[in-house]
């Protein structure tokens, strides 16, 4: 038997050697995160999964019993935890004016405190701050959820909220669209104080033709048929949908039109003409064409009871500033100058509100779970509004799974931001919120947050707490 050369032997073996090692040597990640419970948005599954993250992402999912494949800089131990992506609150504003540009980026701090990672910004006065806020969160210098914004609204002239875009006539609405795409903002919001009927809709078909996504109100002026039909993506707060199910719809539009009513003077009509043959038409044509629907219950709830509800008391108080508080006066005022007329449609509105968006769910339309928190929408706070507006969702009729699909999962798939968010998946971002409780057994669950991952960033609850504190305004 012939033997290999003495030098080619130890060739061998020496390769041998240094193959066995580099086996052994393992890649560096930033955070392993072992034994949780991941909660599949889509069917509801859970399944237990380690998770390894790097540079942002999720860059590998294995099952626990699996060798570890990697070595952590961090090591988070998420046994009997439930993990889901990071909240989504889908209708946030930051306005108010350059007195109250400091407040509105203390609020970024409540919203990584209370799980929010990313927020869907809907237009405010804001817009300068706001890039740069979003600017410096990406880079990792700023505290805060991921923004997604409108940047100013479009509007007709005179319109109601400062910084919105007016458009007047047709070129009016080319120099505004041309204008938020300099802005690169991530969709237009239209607003329906001022706007005409045939510029609103208008604006919508040429947002489309630009391949840009739109979402707004709707001027009583239209039907919500035409709405849709010139491409809405989304439609914001529930009044335009109810018009929609509205036997007397064309006869409404018509009174708006010549001025014989107004907008809550539609209000009782539009109630009392709700037709379940009309309504499952409109619904399906929202399903058809893809078109969400953020009902904003809980702020609905809120505004409705402001005669009855006492909130001197409330804790999230001491994260504003008493300018900020001051804005809250109009809508309390014009609550407790109200007929008890009046105060008796709100409050109907309200439950006649949370059976409509139970209707929408069921019938395939998609819902985004959105607060509506800001400035001027009085005792609806950043951060934990998203969460009442989840409980609201669920008190509606819909399941605790399908109010959770309505903040991330809906949310990323509303802006075509899926393939890099709404679900726990390799090469995802790694936006992640840690539970220590099933939200999927009762959706108050959700405020019960052990870990915050924002990307790389990692607040455990200790630290999420001490965001807390650093939130609170000091008054004299």
């Amino acid at each position: 038997m012939s033997r290999l050369p003495k030098k080619l032997s130890l060739f061998f073996l020496s390769t041998l050697i240094l193959a066995g090692c580099q086996r052994n040597i393992k890649e560096t990640v930033d955070i392993i995160i072992q034994n949780g419970k991941i909660i599949d948005l889509e069917t509801g599954q859970i399944t237990q999964k380690d998770i390894y993250i790097t540079n942002g992402r999720i860059k590998n999912l294995e099952n626990p019993d699996s060798p570890l494949l990697y070595n952590g800089n961090k090591l988070i131990d998420a046994e009997g935890k439930y993990i889901l992506p990071g909240f989504w609150d889908n209708h946030v504003h930051f306005r108010g004016g350059k007195n109250l540009i400091s407040n509105n980026r203390n609020f970024l701090k409540l919203f990584i405190a209370n799980g929010i990672t990313t927020v869907r910004d809907a237009g405010g006065d804001l817009t300068p701050s706001v890039l740069q806020w979003k600017k410096s969160i990406s880079e990792g210098n700023l505290t805060g959820p991921e923004i997604f914004t409108s940047g100013p609204k479009i509007d007709g002239p005179n319109a109601t909220w400062a910084g919105s875009l007016e458009v007047d006539k047709e070129l009016d609405v080319q120099i505004a669209l041309d204008s938020l795409i300099s802005l690169k903002t991530d969709f237009v919001k239209l607003y329906d104080s001022r706007i005409s009927g045939e510029l609103y809709l208008k604006t919508i078909e040429e947002a489309e033709k630009r391949g840009l996504i739109t979402s707004g109100h709707m001027p009583f002026t239209v039907n919500l048929d035409e709405t849709i039909e010139a491409g809405i993506d989304a439609i914001e707060h529930l009044y335009y949908v109810m018009k929609g199910c509205s036997s007397m719809e064309a006869n409404v539009t018509k009174q708006l039109q010549a001025e014989s009513i107004g907008f809550w003077g539609a209000m009782p009509l539009l109630l009392d003409s709700y037709e379940e043959s009309t309504a499952e038409k409109t619904f399906a044509l929202l399903k058809a064409n893809n078109v969400y629907v953020v009902p904003t219950l809980y702020i609905g709830k809120v505004l409705s009871y402001l005669d009855e509800a006492d909130h001197k008391e409330d804790t999230y108080l001491k994260y504003l500033e008493e300018a900020f508080i001051k804005t809250y006066e109009g809508r309390i005022n014009g609550a407790l100058r109200a007929s008890a007329e009046r105060r008796k449609e709100r409050k109907n509105l309200d439950h006649f509100f949370g059976e409509l968006t139970n209707n929408l769910n069921k019938a395939g339309v998609g819902i985004l779970a959105g607060s509506d928190c800001g400035a001027y929408n009085s005792y609806v706070y950043p951060g934990i509004s998203l969460h009442k507006e989840l409980e609201a969702l669920v008190n509606a009729g819909m399941s605790p799974l399908e109010a959770l699909k309505a903040s991330a999962y809906n949310g990323s798939r509303f802006l075509k931001k899926d393939t890099d968010y709404g679900s726990i998946a390799e090469g995802k971002i790694s936006d992640l919120v840690l539970l220590a409780e099933n939200p999927l057994e009762n959706i108050s669950n959700t405020q019960k947050i052990d870990f915050v991952i924002k990307g790389d960033a990692v607040y455990n609850s200790e630290e999420l707490g001490i965001l807390l504190k650093e939130a609170v305004i000091e008054k004299n």
